[in-house]
């Protein structure tokens, strides 16, 4: 098969993390070739096509499945990535124009309520309103009984029109703004006659005002007032301050030994002064061999970070099915020193993440010293294209965090937005400055180990992993014997190289040989020592043996998979990115070890579990609607690609197989493997009610947007 064309950029807002950027197909849907329908099962497996049983096809010739690479890119010049005009738009002019880039600047509209309820008045009874702190300058409503009769649209009636945030926590942040507030309000008669609407609420309701983002169960939230006071640079940032004086004085100094040692300084050397010049080396403050100690095992699969899909509701339930570890979305490091508000709501995350992975190690594998009661299962993943950038970014997670498992640096994005910057997978053919990230953000990062993800290298049939391996482990061999390692206590290493990007199968052979040359570390840390360059044992991990664990990443999607890597490849767990995208519950058929062929009932269910969780996450108010009806639609992009199991001749399912056409077992079903983005809408609706009429949607996979309007 061709490979597909490679993508050339990405919307930065949308550009967080290498891992969960999808691809079903091999190739462009316009250079796929159509399959007789007498084909044989054995034709359909050698094109990719999924092995549909006869019974349930319609035709052998696959579904038109976008590229997602195409889709992805910010420059398209098509009206949709297949550059076919889709007969759902209709004719008119207006629908078929075409949007290019559309993920430069993808449009969701707006959706709020006709007029804006004052703070002072969304948690208050209606006689007894808080003072508002603009008074008559004040732009906003102050007439509850106004707002609810003209200035929002009606309650919503899904979900039994009960406010899930309510039902869940005994109070609703959202109040008076709650699309379900018929469910927690109530009018009462005074003795004098008078009506009040009042709030069925807890006594612990919190106070609410301009900076309030705190929600019932979600924890890891920044304050504006330190978004604020890192924007205006009033927090000073000092163990990375130290570090970075300690590193410009550590280079002026290797530099001379450098040129000294291979004599390209005019002067001759003088070995009393290079003694000298050694002697005024200084340990970097703080040793990874003293940081929390970590576990990656058999009984751990990890969810990998996800761009936009990666969100809190997301991780809740995956981590409900099964997850072990999770990460958010990746984080831009200069945004966060900035205080900006969209990278550090990025941090946010739900208390079911703060449980302790499962921990069952086998005989030998004991982690001594490790505490599972102390584990938690949620990281943070940031990018940078600095070491100064990579340590603040460090320094800041750790300082105004309570609770991060591991901070893991993203060297994999292949996104040219980040590639061309010198972040992501531009750190791949820079280990120097890799390793220098990594040193600086172990100094600064307190107990939180740091992890690293890779890929195989920035080129096809070029892969220089192996190295990066080897360097993070060790460190330079020009100074390991000064420097010791960087203390890197994990990889994750990403079948494909950045060209590849998501296209083709990731190589686990790879994957494998690199486990294998972790596993050999004891016995070349063994090799260093007798050659006097052992790495100082306090700059390794500590892990077991102060070896790294080392994690694989590419096209799990079922746990047959998930064994076979751990079993033949060799890697302390997998990283799963789309498989869980596409069906989330691949983590509870690892903890069973067996297929679990999802009804279609189930299926819908975990539809309203995200809903439910959603609004919690982002609120039951007409924004929190927006959101949480945004981010469904993206997920359903991905779950509509879910073949039922049973619909299949053999198993394992691959991730990679593209669906000819086919029916499914039940109309629900069929609804759920429609890869119409009308159909999606209609999911939404079901629980969270018709769309506000500005509410746009723009799948990655297809350029022209969701109108109402255009709905009749």
């Amino acid at each position: 098969m061709q490979d597909s064309e490679q993508p050339e950029a990405l919307v930065a807002a949308e550009a967080r993390t290498e891992a969960g950027v999808p691809s079903d197909a091999n190739e462009p849907s316009t250079k796929r070739q159509k399959l007789s329908h007498n084909a044989t099962t054995d034709d359909r497996d050698r094109r990719g096509i999924a092995p549909i049983k006869p019974e349930y096809l319609i035709s052998l010739e696959a579904q038109d499945v976008v590229d997602d690479d195409a889709a992805e890119r910010a420059g398209a010049a098509e009206s949709n990535v297949t550059g076919k005009q889709d007969r759902r738009d209709g004719n008119n002019k207006k629908d078929r124009r075409k949007q290019k880039g559309q993920n430069h600047n993808r449009n969701f509209g707006h959706f709020e309520d006709t007029l804006r309820l004052c703070n002072s008045r969304m948690l208050s009874n209606e006689f007894s309103p808080k003072n508002c702190k603009f008074g008559e300058r004040c732009t906003m409503c102050h007439d509850l009984r106004a707002y609810l009769a003209d200035g929002r649209r009606p309650d919503v009636e899904t979900l039994s029109g009960k406010c899930p945030v309510f039902e869940s926590h005994g109070r609703c942040p959202s109040g008076w703004k709650c699309r379900f507030v018929k469910s927690h309000s109530e009018e009462v008669e005074h003795e004098d006659g008078r009506k009040e609407l009042v709030l069925i609420q807890g006594d612990d309701q919190a106070e609410v005002d301009d900076n309030q983002e705190g929600r019932p169960g979600v924890v890891n939230v920044a304050t504006s007032d330190i978004k604020w006071d890192l924007a205006r640079k009033k927090i000073v940032l000092e163990k990375s301050e130290a570090y970075i004086k300690w590193l410009d004085k550590d280079s002026e100094i290797t530099h001379k030994l450098y040129n000294r040692k291979t004599g390209t300084e005019v002067a001759p050397v003088d070995p009393n002064e290079a003694q000298e010049l050694r002697a005024q080396f200084v340990d970097p403050p703080f040793k990874p061999s003293e940081k929390r100690k970590i576990y990656f095992g058999r009984e751990t699969p990890v969810l990998a970070p996800l761009t936009t899909q990666g969100n809190l509701p997301f991780r809740r339930l995956c981590s409900e099915l099964g997850a072990q570890i999770t990460y958010s979305e990746m984080a831009m490091g200069l945004p966060l020193i900035q205080g900006q508000k969209g990278e550090w709501a990025l941090m946010k995350t739900h208390e079911s993440e703060l449980a302790s992975p499962r921990y069952s190690p086998e005989a030998g594998n004991i982690v001594e010293g490790y505490d599972n009661a102390k584990d938690m299962k949620w990281g943070a993943q940031i990018s940078g294209n600095q070491a100064w950038v990579a340590m603040k970014a460090t320094e800041a997670l750790t300082r105004f965090l309570p609770h991060c498992r591991v901070i893991d640096l993203n060297c994999g994005c292949p996104i040219d937005l980040v590639f061309q910057t010198g972040a992501g997978s531009g750190l791949l053919d820079t280990p120097n400055k890799l390793e220098k990230m990594v040193r600086g953000m172990n100094a600064v990062s307190q107990d939180v180990p740091i992890t690293v993800k890779l890929r195989m290298g920035v080129r096809d049939n070029r892969p220089t992993a192996q190295r990066l391996i080897e360097r993070l482990a060790f460190g330079n061999p020009e100074f390991r014997d000064r420097l010791g390692g960087p203390g890197t206590a994990a990889i994750t290493l990403h079948g494909r190289s950045r060209q590849q990007r998501y296209t083709r199968k990731a190589n686990w052979e790879y994957i494998a040989e690199c486990a294998a040359l972790i596993q050999s570390y004891k016995t070349k840390k063994n090799d260093l020592t007798d050659t006097a360059m052992e790495a100082d044992a306090s700059t390794q991990a500590n892990t077991l043996d102060g070896r790294m664990y080392f994690l694989g990443n590419g096209d799990c999607y079922s746990h047959v998979d998930y064994f076979d890597h751990i079993d033949n490849a060799k890697v302390d767990s997998v990283m799963i990115a789309r498989g869980a995208m596409i069906k989330p519950w691949i983590f509870e058929e690892i903890e069973k070890g067996q297929y679990l062929d999802k009804s279609a009932s189930e299926r819908l269910a975990y539809v309203e579990k995200f809903v439910r969780y959603g609004l919690e996450a982002w609120g039951s108010d007409e924004i929190g609607l927006g959101h949480t009806r945004r981010f469904l639609l993206e997920w359903l992009s991905f779950t509509c690609r879910y073949i039922p199991i049973g619909l299949l001749e053999h198993l394992p399912p691959s991730l990679q197989d593209r669906p000819p056409k086919y029916k499914c077992r039940d109309d629900l079903e069929t609804l759920l493997a429609s890869n119409n983005y009308q159909d999606w809408i209609k999911i939404s609706e079901m629980f969270l009610g018709p769309a506000h009429p500005n509410f746009t949607f723009q799948p990655k996979h297809k350029s022209n947007s969701y109108e109402l309007d255009a709905e009749g």
